[in-house]
């Protein structure tokens, strides 16, 4: 069956979960009415389907290759690439002023992963694009914007972020990549950047670079580090960036999927560039593209789950295997009870994490639009979840759709296996999900639980006032949201981060399973407790969300059991 795109359930979300109508009242945003949001979606989604989602497999066979310095693409890349840059959907939320449409982020949060659902190899590509357009708008000088930011929004340019070394890993300010000023302004940027996502193409006539490296005279750590921009081509007399810079790429990874997105190791010989912020103080303007990247990496994962779901099903609803257990079943293995058990489960996951996903995206928008502080504060504590969330979803998701294929699940022709391979490594970049779950307990409880108990207060308010009329539905989650904040009290309670640590990605998961349960809830009170959304809710709510109770018990068992097996006991036979 054929990938479709998951329009209808996007305007669902908005329209009765996450609340964008609060969006286009903004000044910022009135032009985006409901009906022009509808039509984008729907131009997406048919642009999806039909130019990315063929691509899928075709990257997965034919993935990228260097040849003699030069990376050459997976076939039928660059036309679909020039589609998606014709179209519009590289520039959707850059500001007009750059050439851009300037929608809300939702709107492009909802494209991007329609897009990762057709071909996430290929995404990879205008979602690092909108990061830097991001990270420009936000830090960079007008002479910097003049020079490139155009050429990204078209997307005649594309561009990378370059974060990662051999030996700086998740440790960033362990990065060696040094830079030195030039006497016209200019800066020389000489290292070794390692796991660059499209660190070049064939299909685009610049590339530029946005390098994290350490001036001369930049402190240790991350805040001596300075970010800088680094184009593939400079330009020559007449302004044509035609001119090679001295950066190459050395080789790509041999990779266990993605393998249409070329993953580079780029070398930086006294490459020309220009500072992007402040001197010494990078690390600010490298965060913006990378919590846009983050929310964007979680609907990659969403995305996948969406394409690895329709796929399983489509294949269980054909699939003849044994004697139907039910009076007037189909035939097929949908007739038995673990089968409906996985897909079942995959729905309702994939539905809690894109409300997520979205509900974070809505608030980043609220936030921009009114430059309120609880706006802030809400997108902020929601990034790490919908990321964590939405690729542990995508993860588990893919596996199951092996599952359901069973034996064919294993073999390659089916193309279950190849979800499963791309999509593990979103748990990885933009922030480990160990890492999402560090900053949740830490950095976004710095406030005291101020963010979270405003969520907590939402959703209890929410279960209230249903408690009565859908009590087997409200009734849980309001109990459960007690758990969740008594877990929370304890966080906020500990004075050593490590013990918070030790409990974060319990935590985080526990916070993500009540989010999905409240989210279920708002979907079928819209759909007034009759349905198939509120059969997907109680569902939900009956089977998943009782997971939350073990996930914050965990959490709150602090470290020292983590400790008390020494290195020796635990490699002992």
């Amino acid at each position: 069956m054929p990938f479709r795109a998951p329009v209808t359930d996007f305007q669902f979300l908005f329209d009765h979960v996450v609340d964008f109508a609060q969006i286009i009242e903004t000044e910022r945003f009135a032009e985006t009415d409901n009906d022009t949001r509808d039509a984008i979606l729907l131009e997406a989604g048919k642009m999806v389907e039909e130019v990315m989602a063929p691509l899928q497999r075709v990257g997965d066979l034919q993935g990228a290759v260097l040849e003699n310095g030069v990376v050459r693409t997976t076939p039928g890349f660059s036309d679909a690439y020039q589609q998606i840059a014709e179209g519009g959907w590289i520039s959707m939320s850059a500001l007009p002023e750059n050439g851009g449409m300037g929608l809300p982020h939702s709107v492009t949060t909802a494209v991007n992963e329609m897009m990762g659902s057709g071909c996430l190899s290929l995404q990879l590509n205008p979602l690092m694009t909108q990061g830097q357009i991001e990270a420009l708008e936000h830090h960079a000088s007008d002479e910097v914007k003049e020079m490139f930011l155009s050429k990204l929004v078209t997307g005649e340019w594309s561009g990378t972020m370059n974060l990662t070394e051999p030996a700086a890993g998740s440790d960033v300010g362990a990065l060696r990549t040094k830079a030195e000023r030039n006497d016209d302004g200019t800066y020389s940027v000489t290292g070794q950047k390692i796991y660059i996502t499209w660190g070049d193409n064939d299909f685009t006539s610049n590339v530029s670079h946005l390098v994290l490296a350490r001036l001369p005279d930049g402190g240790n750590g991350t805040k001596g580090i300075s970010l800088f921009i680094v184009p593939k081509f400079l330009p020559d007399e007449n302004g044509d960036y035609v001119v090679p810079n001295t950066l190459k790429v050395v080789s790509l990874e041999h990779k266990l999927g993605i393998h249409g997105s070329p993953t580079a190791v780029m070398q930086y010989d006294g490459a020309k560039g220009w500072l992007v912020g402040k001197e010494h103080d990078g690390m600010k303007a490298m965060f913006t593209m990378m919590n846009n990247a983050r929310l964007g990496v979680g609907g990659q994962g969403v995305g996948v789950a969406e394409a690895a779901y329709q796929h399983a099903l489509a294949y269980a609803m054909d699939r003849v295997q044994g004697r139907s257990p039910i009076q007037g079943g189909t035939g097929s293995i949908m007739d038995h009870a673990d089968v409906r058990r996985m897909l079942t489960g995959m729905k309702a996951d994939i539905f809690a994490a894109r409300a997520i996903e979205m509900a974070c995206a809505v608030a980043l928008d609220m936030g921009t639009a009114t430059n309120a502080k609880d706006w802030h504060a809400r997108a902020a504590f929601l990034t790490p979840i919908a990321k964590a969330f939405g690729t542990d979803t995508g993860i588990k998701v893919a596996e199951d759709g092996v599952q359901v294929h069973g034996g064919m699940g294993f073999i390659e022709e089916t193309g279950a296996a190849q979800f499963s391979r791309d999509v593990r490594i979103t748990a990885i970049y933009e922030g480990t999900n160990g890492i999402q779950s560090m900053d949740l307990v830490a950095r976004k409880l710095m406030d005291g639980g101020d963010a979270a108990y405003a969520i907590l207060d939402e959703i209890e308010d929410c279960a209230e006032k249903v408690r009565e009329s859908m009590a087997d539905l409200a009734e849980p989650l309001w109990q459960a949201t007690e758990t969740l904040r008594e877990a929370t009290e304890w966080m906020v309670a500990q004075g050593d981060l490590n013990d918070r640590f030790a409990g974060a990605v319990p935590f985080l998961r526990g916070f993500a399973r009540v989010l999905g349960g409240y989210y279920h809830l708002r979907a079928a009170i819209a759909e007034g407790g009759e349905g198939p959304r509120s059969k997907l809710a109680k569902f939900y709510i009956k089977r998943l969300l009782p997971e939350h109770a073990g996930l914050l018990a965990h959490a709150m068992e602090g470290a020292g059991d983590l400790y008390a097996l020494s290195p020796e006991e635990l490699g002992a036979a």
